[in-house]
């Protein structure tokens, strides 16, 4: 006969109950006592020597995650995570994320500091403000909902389960916050991970691999479970990208580094490029729309990836949209000191030998922004042009749609205006300028219309209406944040679920007959 509801009902409670335990493993494993009545049992634990604050070490040999060799790292990565899956349970992952996180929110100030020391790049203050941002907004294993169907067939669970190693490369622009994020995330699903970090940045990120893995350690958990090699380059991250050990790819960077995981055979999750434009029409609050412009492009130099790049605005708002960037502090840049802070910012591209050098038939310059200006600040680009002037964080400018400053992403404070006719035109020429990279968008409009038809035009990841580009990851915005918006592979802002493999576990409906 066929089994009742009531028992049907009593037999689904039972078996997602359960379900935590095989997310950590390939079967069931039997219950001794539940995770808030013990203690986390430690796992192969190893001594961890005290991260010096004053210096990051060079060349270790990986007792705290920092390998000498890419493959150590992967090795020891893998044996973490085989104990992680085996002796620690879905909900006992909580303490070690909460320890990363503790970990993270008393060093936040250092870590900042040493970041920008090393890179060069961004600002302490807004550094540290994304270190609190990804403690306070990463999921964890709470992103693992199990999804279960019943019916007169039995019964059908769908659960998230781990990858095993992962393998994580992070941009100079956001080194150890990428790293925290995707820690938590990866290891909050029951991976390990190990990170190919960007060269520049690989003395703070080798301390705060050792914090992490000190951390870990002291909340029970195995040594290694998140590893890096001391020194990355091209041929470390293609042994990390070929090791038959790492079954998902993760990178964040450019175009160039999404290709070449795409190319590794292996599942790769990219978080590629942006070149967000706004757009800003005459329905507009165009106080509030300045003030958010002015927040998210000039947050850390403008360098995060998601951070107002260029705007679009209808000729009837212009004027009053500029006058209330100036209320807020942004600088406006006259013609010469815009042809002053091209000269220092951008390089031009290299004439091909064979092109025509003549008047008519030479074709508009191309340009590339110049590394050194990457992510510095208003001021240090206004005092290199002979300008001294406090409290700048934003330069704006008005440029015509073609300028490099418009379809260059330049990773700087410097922001173009760019008028146009009608809002059909402002759309036409922000999507042509986002590129088709389908990160971030921005509008600033009181018509829901325009929003609809700019958020179908632009396709783009992220849409943020009516408030900063920062809205779009959490940061004065609702939702989750995330270091690596994967774009490019279609996953979008990543969380714990993210990094894990769908599994179903079917029961059929014959199982629960009764024989009598």
């Amino acid at each position: 006969m066929a089994i009742s509801e009531e028992a049907l009902r009593q037999i689904v409670q039972s078996v997602v109950a359960n379900v935590e335990k095989e997310l950590g493993g390939g079967e069931l494993q039997k219950e001794t006592s539940t995770p808030t009545a013990k203690a986390l049992a430690p796992v192969k634990m190893k001594t961890v020597t005290q991260v010096p604050e004053n210096t990051a070490v060079v060349g270790a040999q990986g007792s705290d995650g920092v390998f000498a060799d890419m493959r150590s790292a992967v090795e020891q990565a893998a044996e973490a995570q085989a104990l992680f899956v085996k002796e620690i349970s879905v909900s006992e992952r909580t303490r070690i994320l909460e320890a990363i996180k503790k970990i993270v929110t008393e060093k936040k100030r250092f870590l900042a500091e040493q970041v920008v020391e090393e890179t060069k790049l961004g600002s302490v203050e807004d550094k540290v403000k994304k270190h609190e941002l990804v403690v306070m907004k990463t999921p964890g294993v709470e992103d693992l909902r199990t999804e279960a169907v019943s019916g007169d067939d039995g019964l059908t669970i769908t659960e998230y389960a781990p990858f095993g190693v992962i393998g994580s490369v992070t941009p100079v622009t956001n080194p150890t916050t990428t790293i925290i994020n995707n820690s938590l995330s990866m290891l909050a699903a029951g991976n390990s991970v190990v990170f190919n970090v960007h060269p520049s940045s690989k003395r703070t990120c080798q301390v705060l691999i050792r914090y992490l893995n000190k951390a870990i350690i002291e909340a029970g958990g195995p040594a290694n479970l998140i590893t890096m090699v001391a020194e990355p380059s091209l041929e470390t991250l293609e042994i990390l990208a070929r090791h038959p050990k790492v079954r998902l790819l993760v990178g964040t960077g450019g175009p160039g580094l999404v290709r070449s995981l795409l190319q590794s055979g292996k599942k790769a999750i990219g978080a590629g490029a942006g070149n967000p434009p706004v757009i800003v029409d005459e329905t507009a609050d165009l106080a509030n729309a300045a003030k958010s412009i002015i927040l998210g492009a000039s947050f850390d130099h403008n360098i995060l990836c998601i951070a107002e790049k260029e705007v679009f605005v209808m000729e009837e708002a212009a004027d009053e949209l500029i006058y209330h960037f100036l209320e807020e502090g942004a600088y406006m840049l006259g013609k010469d000191d815009l042809e002053r802070v091209m000269s220092l910012v951008l390089k031009e591209d290299k004439r091909d030998p064979g092109a025509a050098a003549g008047c008519t038939l030479n074709p508009a310059k191309k340009y590339h922004v110049s590394k050194e200006w990457v992510g510095q600040s208003a001021e240090k680009i206004l005092r290199a042009i002979g300008i001294e002037k406090q409290g700048v964080k934003l330069l704006i400018c008005e440029t015509d749609f073609d300028h490099p400053f418009v379809q260059l992403e330049q990773m700087m404070p410097v922001l173009p205006l760019v008028r146009t006719a009608t809002f059909e035109e402002a759309v036409e020429k922000a999507v042509f300028a986002e590129r088709g990279n389908r990160h971030t968008a921005v509008i600033h409009s009181k018509n829901v219309d325009r929003m609809t038809a700019f958020a179908r035009a632009i396709e783009t990841t992220i849409f943020v209406k009516n408030a900063s580009s920062l809205a779009g990851v959490g940061f004065g915005g609702e939702g989750h944040t995330t270091m690596s918006i994967a774009g490019p592979t279609g996953e979008g802002v990543t969380s714990a679920r993210t990094f894990t493999r769908k599994r179903r576990c079917v029961l059929a409906e014959g199982g629960f007959r009764i024989i009598g």
